[in-house]
């Protein structure tokens, strides 16, 4: 047996600088004992340990620079066998360089759930901690704020630059029950506090309970949405949620009032829109086809509320190795939608859709045949980024029909809310999540097919097939095709709102 000792249940260069030895040994994980300061965190422990440190047969080598990282968030997991996890991992990239290419791999999947869990609670302690002011700061004679939080993980080191580089102005602490954290100029850390040592209140809550019950809308309400972002036990930090229960009872009530109210005025208020957005003399023929349909905001909502729920979508895998959700964009009543097949390694750092190479020649394109971009909603198939890690770089890769088809109930409610008159499948991969069947470009290309809710759909390539044309004459030809396939689709589109 060989123990290797770490400084904190944190201590991801504690755990590295152990890992790296004794991989170069070939140590082989069931014989270590992770153990954290003088407490075990490994059952196998016992007596006839040793921490004599290995002696290294071979030299180092080298992992992605993905791993590392997860590897810095996975150390703040409070699962006792997240160390060995990761020694395991690394063991195997010896020997099997692209591991974390096998999404299904058991140990890969376990990883990326661990890694999950830690984001998930990094993001709720940015959200949820709420600094209350306690007074004069002795050291600069200025004012100090406390704030109390409860985290499922050890991440008060991983996230306590974050809160440095936001509140840099002012001196604070965040005490949580293991470990507190202080900003004066510097960072230092602490052991853990109890509630009893941070402040209940100051003045300025009653200030934002009032502006909180004012932007509650009960028309929006989703409570099992709510208590997924913002669950239950961080409510008793969080001034305004003493008022989320009462809020909730009365927004059934609040709800039918408002559509009272709006059944009077609904009428007045659509005329009064419609007249500000054209012209007293303008002709309705003259109108650009590609404008959003009126609205009331009421399409604006769903899509907010719909964007809301896809940023914790689970439908397939491909959650777990990308970044984020990359939900659609653009007008909520567009007449015209546009399907991609997936985003790219610049929209899922992004977040946003057809922002990469392949949407600048989209952007292009759609200038070049007088389209608009911010008239139109533009959207993928699959909403998350699929990739194949080579080095540094993470390499697109095709999406297969079971995650195409998971997807597919984002796409088909983003149309349901968007009733675009025309949507147009940008390659295969769209063609097959607006059809559910596998469609031939070459064969339908350039001509209307009837989609189920009655509306028309219209197929041409992606703008990233036209950057794969190496030869720069064809991918001009190619590329005029293209805008081409859009000016008609611009016609198509004005005949069916002329009539």
């Amino acid at each position: 047996m060989s123990i290797a000792v770490l400084a904190r249940a944190d201590d991801f260069d504690g755990w590295r600088a152990a890992a790296r030895g004794l991989a170069a040994a070939r140590v082989t994980g069931e014989t270590i004992v992770w153990q954290v300061g003088d407490a075990p965190t490994d059952l196998l422990g016992g007596p006839a340990a040793d921490n004599a440190a290995p002696v290294a047969t071979e030299p180092m080598f080298s992992v992605p620079r993905d791993f590392i990282d997860m590897a810095r968030r996975v150390v703040c997991h409070t699962d006792p066998e997240r160390f060995a996890l990761l020694y395991a991992a690394l063991a195997t990239l010896r020997d099997r360089p692209k591991l974390f290419d096998d999404a299904a791999d058991p140990l890969v999947r376990r990883l990326y759930d661990l890694d999950k869990g830690v984001r998930r609670d990094v993001h709720k302690m940015r959200a949820f901690v709420r600094f209350r002011e306690v007074g004069e700061n002795e050291e600069d004679d200025g004012e100090r704020f406390v704030a109390w939080f409860e985290p499922d993980h050890h991440i008060v080191r991983l996230n306590a630059g974050f809160f440095a580089r936001r509140f840099a102005n002012m001196a604070w602490s965040i005490l949580t029950p293991d470990e507190c954290v202080h900003w004066d100029g510097e960072l230092s850390f602490t052991s853990g506090a109890s509630r009893a040592d941070a402040p209940e209140g100051d003045p300025l809550e009653a200030t934002w309970r009032t502006y909180y019950a004012s932007i509650f809308n009960p028309a929006r309400l989703k409570v099992k949405a709510m208590t997924s972002e913002m669950p239950r036990k961080y409510w008793k930090n969080l001034p305004e949620a003493a008022l989320v229960p009462g809020l909730i009872a009365g927004a059934g009530e609040r709800t039918r009032m408002m559509l009272a109210a709006g059944d009077a005025a609904g009428m007045t208020n659509a005329a009064v829109q419609a007249s500000a957005r054209r012209p007293a003399d303008a002709n309705p023929a003259d109108a650009n086809p590609c404008d959003a349909n009126p609205g009331d905001g009421s399409s604006a909502d769903a899509l907010a509320v719909l964007r809301d729920d896809a940023r914790h979508c689970q439908r397939c895998p491909l959650f777990g190795p990308a970044t984020q959700t990359v939900f659609g964009e653009g007008s909520p009543t567009a007449r015209l939608m546009f399907v991609g097949e997936q985003p790219g390694d610049s929209e899922d750092l992004g977040g946003r859709p057809f922002i990469g190479p392949a949407g600048q020649v989209f952007d292009r394109a759609l200038a070049a045949a007088g389209i608009e971009r911010g008239q139109t909603y533009v959207t993928n198939a699959v909403k998350h980024f699929k990739f194949e890690p080579r080095g540094k770089r993470r390499i697109h890769a095709k999406p297969m029909t079971p995650e195409i088809d998971a997807c597919r109930w984002w796409v088909d409610h983003e149309r349901r809310i968007i009733k675009p008159t025309i949507t147009v499948a940008l390659g295969a991969t769209a063609a097959r999540s607006l059809t559910g069947k596998t469609v031939t470009i070459s064969r339908e290309r350039g001509r209307a097919l009837t989609l189920a809710d009655g509306s028309e759909a219209w197929i041409t390539v992606h703008p990233s097939f036209i950057l794969r044309i190496e030869d720069r004459t064809a991918a001009a030809a190619e590329f005029a095709r293209f805008v081409a396939d859009l000016i008609a689709v611009r016609e198509r589109l004005a005949t069916l709102v002329a009539a």
